[in-house]
């Protein structure tokens, strides 16, 4: 299968690799040349534009699109729509709003698959986890695609129709935004506990047999590993917040509740500024006990 793949990010260069492993061909475009000229060292043909890789196509399109969610999806898909036909297939492999899929679905010629990609970097040995939406048929006809960017056909699967592939990826993000914070909560107990204990020992410890081992906590026991018991000076902030936004707005149009996933998306938010409501409790407690106001810059109690 010749298979197109615009965007070139470290997913998109993954992406890229493990279809051209497969003995697929791959026609690649980024705006970043030096992205395309990586793609071809590689064995892609690069292109030029995003017109110049759908006519690269010819008549067959097979199109992945591994750009980042919002107006460059939509930019992209204006470039390829003149080329586009009913028999093409068009897939969004980035964390597109399932909403967004949906619309794009409806108006676009060519067959839309939304695919939820979920693995980072380390896809680049051990493959994908693909969650799909969309028609049947153009899912049949990637499966040779997906087999080579999964972990392997257990790696793939498609759920519904158009929006439902990014949909279960905004769950399982929301997920991970609860799995994150729960770890972050049981080291922290640990590492301000009665005990002096070594945290990468416990996470190995864990992760040999325990019903909580997971990838996520192998990767704890590498930040200690690798930062220290303390964390060396990894700072207080933790980026991200959009999947699991609109997990919680989902949940709560569906009035499925999801105090976890809240939680988690609440203290991830918490870590981007200082806490109004955290100064006024402190100032409150000098209010009701006369306890000392801790000023900013000075040490914390």
């Amino acid at each position: 299968m010749k298979l197109g793949v615009i965007g070139l990010g470290r997913m998109g260069q993954i992406v890229v690799d493990r279809v051209l492993a497969a003995d697929h061909e791959v026609v690649a475009f980024d705006i970043d040349d030096d992205a395309v000229a990586t793609a071809v060292e590689r064995g892609a043909t690069g292109a030029t534009s995003i017109p110049d890789v759908a006519a690269q196509l010819g008549d067959e399109k097979r199109i992945w699109l591994m750009v980042p969610a919002g107006d460059p999806v939509d930019a992209a898909l204006d470039e390829l729509e003149p080329s586009l036909a009913a028999d093409d297939i068009v897939v969004d492999g980035g964390n597109s709003n399932f909403r967004d899929s949906s619309r794009r679905a409806e108006n676009t010629d060519a067959a839309y698959l939304d695919c939820g990609t979920s693995g980072g970097p380390a896809g680049a040995e051990l493959g994908f986890s693909l969650m799909i939406g969309g028609p049947q048929w153009a899912y049949d006809e990637l499966t040779p695609v997906f087999d080579a960017i999964a972990t392997g056909p257990d790696g793939h699967d498609r759920f519904g129709p158009s929006g439902a592939g990014h949909y279960v990826k905004m769950v399982h993000n929301g997920v991970e935004y609860a799995l994150m914070q729960a770890y972050g909560e049981g080291f922290e107990l640990l590492a301000n506990g009665r005990y002096d204990l070594d945290l990468e020992a416990v996470a190995k410890t864990w992760n040999n047999g325990a019903v909580i081992r997971s990838w996520l906590l192998e990767l704890c026991e590498e930040a200690f590993r690798e930062e220290g018991n303390d964390l060396g000076d990894v700072a207080d902030y933790v980026a991200g917040g959009s999947t699991g936004t609109w997990t919680v707005q989902e949940a709560l149009e569906q009035e499925v509740p999801v105090p976890l996933i809240y939680g988690a998306l609440a203290e991830r938010f918490s870590s981007r500024d200082t806490r109004f409501s955290r100064r006024l409790a402190n100032r409150l407690r000098y209010g009701f006990g006369r306890h000392e106001i801790k000023r900013q810059g000075k040490d914390k109690e």
